[in-house]
């Protein structure tokens, strides 16, 4: 039943993503009135992220009886691993552009890079280089199985935690999906084929979530360091990719507009956990020495 779970909530994460994408493109996403505004995606995705990481992901993992101090320094060494992802992928962009004659207007905008696994996202930005459809394909197919991985990591420790990181992928895959099919519609007329290549892409979470429930099973007592692994991955995606998009000098409305999606973010996270959860409470059973390996999951 657990992979059963996975799979299903992978696939209304990867392809579910894309679909309301595609849905919000054509509603109209805008900076201005009469559209659906992106910063308020962003923000509401950046408050998910957050939420799921500190309150739930990095929480599980710390109730274990691994020593904290190795669970901080693995959550460092996660941070900073994804920081270099970023530096490689700023820099393959940067040498594939600089012979196209367009890398100054890449650079020119706050972010044309990848974030986590190596997904490259333009967010829609008109310069954006006409020939980087499969590049931007490869590198949301990469970050979606990653995020499979996260999924079905944070499943396999708990139901609740399972869920709440399957609607944080969701919230947070949303704008870059918005950015993907931007990208492809540029390199091809046909917007059919668009969303059929970059859905493609969003299967990759599906077999991320198969493979990481395997993994998971196999490597039983490392769960608390997948956990916090996907717990760093969350929050450097918040705090190095979408929140810097939000630091703008705004109308005061609109900063309070921002604030409080950001906050609908977080209460949109705890919501689903509370409901997942529901009466059973969140029992563990701290006495029982296998509880470092958390050894509740079964495999079906």
């Amino acid at each position: 039943m657990n992979l059963i779970v996975i799979i299903v909530a992978t696939l209304v994460a990867g392809i579910g993503s894309v679909w309301l994408a595609a849905l919000l493109l054509k509603v109209g996403v805008r900076n201005g009135s009469g559209g659906v505004n992106p910063q308020h995606l962003l923000s509401l995705a950046a408050g998910a992220l957050l939420a799921t990481a500190f309150m739930h992901l990095l929480p599980e993992a710390f109730e274990s009886r691994i020593e904290p101090a190795l669970l901080f320094a693995v959550l460092l060494f996660g941070l900073v691993f994804f920081f270099l992802l970023d530096k490689a992928e700023l820099w393959h962009h940067g040498h594939e552009h600089h012979h196209g004659g367009e890398a100054d207007a890449h650079a020119g905008h706050d972010h044309g890079h990848a974030h986590g696994h190596g997904h490259g996202h333009d967010h829609g930005h008109d310069n954006t280089p006409r020939t980087g459809g499969w590049a931007v394909l490869t590198g949301d197919s990469v970050h979606c199985f990653g995020d499979g991985i996260l999924i079905a990591s944070a499943f396999t420790a708990d139901i609740r935690l399972g869920l709440v990181a399957a609607i944080a992928v969701l919230a947070h895959e949303i704008p870059h999906h918005i950015g993907d099919l931007v990208v492809l519609r540029q390199s091809s007329a046909n917007q059919r084929a668009a969303l059929v290549k970059v859905s493609l892409a969003g299967t990759m979470t599906t077999l991320g979530g198969i493979a990481g429930w395997w993994l998971v099973d196999q490597l039983h007592s490392w769960l608390p360091y997948f956990l916090v692994l996907a717990g760093s991955s969350f929050v450097y995606v918040a705090l190095a990719d979408l929140i810097p998009q939000l630091q703008k000098r705004l109308p005061a409305r609109q900063t309070a507009a921002q604030i409080l999606w950001l906050a609908a973010g977080i209460v949109l996270v705890t919501g689903v956990s509370r409901l997942a959860h529901g009466e059973h409470g969140h029992d563990h059973g701290h006495g029982d020495p296998g509880h470092g390996e958390h050894g509740h999951v079964h495999k079906d």
